[in-house]
């Protein structure tokens, strides 16, 4: 016997898309956007790619107003830098404790509701396709979860506990935008290679009680977020010389559209969030000094949320990260300008 208790059913992607549609109008937003990301992915577009925003998405209000501010941001800097809005609905904790993420628990201080959760994260994305025409990004934590959101999301990341999994390789696959393999926790980058390599190629799998057939996911691409050694110390991986290996990697495994994405967050910064300035601008100096570089890093990955910090669950800051520490509104937008400066 299984030691699990069996709650409940949950609805089906299908019948939750009629329940909360989309409009022709997102439809438009969602195709719109997917076209620039993939001419960006591509090299045909040489704007920068920037994936901002929270941790985790813990409560629609904030959560939305940050987006919003990015709006007056992006139009600004729109000729450089391409913004893909983090809400991050899928929280992968490394012991199991702490908060999940809203799908897991829609109120932060209320127990788990995985139905609610569901019908919260649709939701949340319509509004903010609807409020602030972005696309967003948000994280595959369970693959088979992805279709309740495929029609309104425009980028998907694969963490690094998660990229080593045969279902989120093989998923990625049949995904129709773009998706980005992490480095794992150890660093390898072999195992994100091979993960890249997966999700690029036509798979037969099961997949929600179905044999599906994909056809490979042309713009599956890396995450540089830092790794740690055996001692559980701190390495980051986006220095001038890791982004040449890596450029050898891709150069070495004929994978189409090489391409990376740099975490300043994470291992990469020692989960300090205000290094995080410092180290997409030296990247940024890594890619004028070298044409490879350039072409191979396509943007960043910034934790950003309205205050600094982070805080416990019910620490009442309002816009103030319950996961890992995030870089303010007023630094992140002082960077973003910044860094279209440095292009």
């Amino acid at each position: 016997m299984m030691n699990m208790e069996f709650e409940r059913k949950l609805t089906i992607p299908k019948e939750v898309k009629g329940i909360y549609p989309i409009t022709t109008k997102i439809e438009e937003t969602v195709s719109s956007r997917a076209k620039e990301m993939e001419a960006i992915f591509s090299g045909e577009d040489d704007r920068l790619i920037l994936i901002i925003g929270p941790c985790s998405a813990d409560r629609d209000d904030s959560v939305l107003d940050y987006v919003s501010r990015l709006v007056a941001v992006q139009e600004r800097v729109k000729d450089k830098i391409f913004i893909i809005p983090r809400i991050y609905t899928n929280k992968p904790r490394t012991t199991g404790d702490g908060y999940k993420g809203m799908l897991h628990q829609p109120d932060p201080a209320e127990k788990p509701d995985m139905l609610k959760g569901i019908v919260a994260i649709r939701k949340l994305h319509i509004r903010a396709v609807e409020e602030t025409g972005f696309t967003c990004a948000d994280e595959m934590l369970y693959p088979e979860n992805e279709r309740y959101l495929d029609d309104l999301l425009g980028y998907v990341a694969v963490g690094a506990r998660s990229v080593e999994n045969q279902q989120h390789r093989l998923t990625a696959s049949g995904l129709a935008h773009p998706v980005g393999m992490k480095n794992p926790t150890g660093g390898d980058i072999s195992v994100m290679m091979n993960a890249i390599t997966a999700a690029q190629h036509p798979h037969t799998f099961i997949y929600r009680g179905w044999e599906v057939h994909t056809t490979g996911n042309s713009f599956a691409h890396a995450i540089l977020r830092g790794y740690v050694n055996k001692h559980g110390q701190s390495i980051p991986n986006y220095h001038y010389e890791d982004l040449i290996h890596l450029a050898s990697a891709y150069a070495e495994s004929g994978l189409k559209n090489p391409a990376c994405i740099v975490d300043t967050n994470h291992a990469n910064s020692g989960k300090n969030p205000f290094e995080q300035v410092r180290i997409a601008k030296e990247v940024l100096n890594s890619r004028k000094y070298n044409d490879d570089v350039k072409k191979l890093v396509k943007g960043f990955m910034i934790e950003s949320y309205l205050e600094d910090g982070n805080q416990k669950i019910g620490g009442g800051v309002y816009g103030k990260s319950i996961t890992d520490p995030c870089l303010g509104w007023e630094k992140s937008e002082r960077l973003i300008y910044e860094l279209a400066d440095m292009l």
